[in-house]
């Protein structure tokens, strides 16, 4: 480890907020800096899928998907315990940000997740919340 002498001057206070030393390995420091998404990526990822995540309802809906695969919209609100209206203006904020697909048949619409990855993810949100309980 490359030890910088930028130590910070401490006034007999400290806070544990706050770093002794400012730069413990810089190098390292800018690898991680240059591999970080671009910022408009990450303000998707806050605002799009964890904001969509964020929500209750919404993620009863994507969690009856996870479970019961394609589903319409009738079924969809019974499983998640939600009103019909509700369910749809749910579905389609799912939708526009591509979290769910939806299928077409008459006048029928089925949902399902959109691809593997929201499965992906839904899952290790899952075993990561049952395995800190």
């Amino acid at each position: 480890m490359n030890m910088r002498s930028d130590v910070k001057a401490s006034a007999g206070t400290s806070s544990l907020d706050e770093c002794e030393v400012r730069l413990v390995d810089p190098a390292r420091v800018d690898t991680v800096k240059a591999s970080l998404p671009a910022a408009e990526v990450v303000d998707e990822l806050a605002d799009g899928v964890f904001g969509l995540l964020a929500d209750a309802n919404r993620l009863r809906l994507l969690m009856s998907l996870l479970e019961g695969g394609e589903l319409c919209v009738c079924d969809l609100a019974a499983s998640a315990g939600m009103g019909e209206s509700a369910t749809s203006h749910a579905l389609r904020l799912l939708r526009a940000h591509r979290v769910v697909k939806v299928r077409r048949a008459g006048r029928m619409a089925y949902y399902s997740l959109c691809d593997g990855h929201v499965r992906l993810l839904l899952d290790v949100a899952l075993e990561h919340v049952r395995h800190a309980s």
